[in-house]
């Protein structure tokens, strides 16, 4: 598939960040840790703030009709803003105890993150998703940085595979989904 994938703007954010809440909407991962009351919304809401936070101090890429989004964030991204917590704590509520009392596997040192990427239901299949996730994993391979992320879809343990990532662990969240550490090496 040929489309043009580039760097986003803040005028993209509203746009990608409705894309995200779309195909993100049954995601494991987000309907176990975001409350069931205004769930839509506070997705939204929720992938708006990451956004942010990673255009500011990482890599964000589109397709040209902002169907797909992806977002990378440098090891030595700073934490988001007070306020940018606050307002994630706000929209997680009693969720956030259960967040913060996880234990991940950490990324490796010097590690990338792709903190998400996802494409409109409607365009899903196409391989956007993969095209804008090579778009950025080329950037940082430029870096010679190794990249991690976790996902808690089996089905997107292979697509991450096929872009020369490796599972490293696999977590069992009591009461939620599984979650598949992966990173992925600078190539030679």
């Amino acid at each position: 598939m040929s489309c043009q994938i580039r760097l986003a703007t803040s005028s993209d954010l509203d746009a990608a960040a409705r894309v995200l809440a779309a195909a993100f909407d049954a995601y494991p991962w987000t309907r176990w840790s975001i409350p069931h009351d205004g769930y839509a919304n506070r997705l939204e809401k929720l992938q708006r703030l990451y956004l942010s936070h990673a255009l500011e101090h990482g890599i964000v890429l589109v397709d040209e009709q902002l169907s797909a989004v992806a977002a990378f964030l440098p090891p030595d991204s700073p934490d988001p803003t007070e306020q940018t917590q606050q307002h994630v704590a706000d929209l997680l509520g009693a969720r956030l105890a259960l967040l913060t009392e996880l234990s991940l596997p950490d990324a490796p040192a010097g590690a990338w993150t792709l903190e998400t990427v996802g494409v409109d239901p409607a365009r899903q299949g196409t391989g956007l998703g993969t095209a804008v996730t090579a778009a950025g994993l080329a950037m940082i391979d430029e870096r010679a940085a190794p990249v991690a992320l976790e996902t808690s879809n089996e089905q997107n343990v292979r697509l991450y595979q096929r872009l020369g990532f490796f599972t490293v662990a696999t977590t069992a969240i009591p009461g939620g989904p599984i979650v598949y550490s992966m990173n992925r090496t600078t190539p030679s």
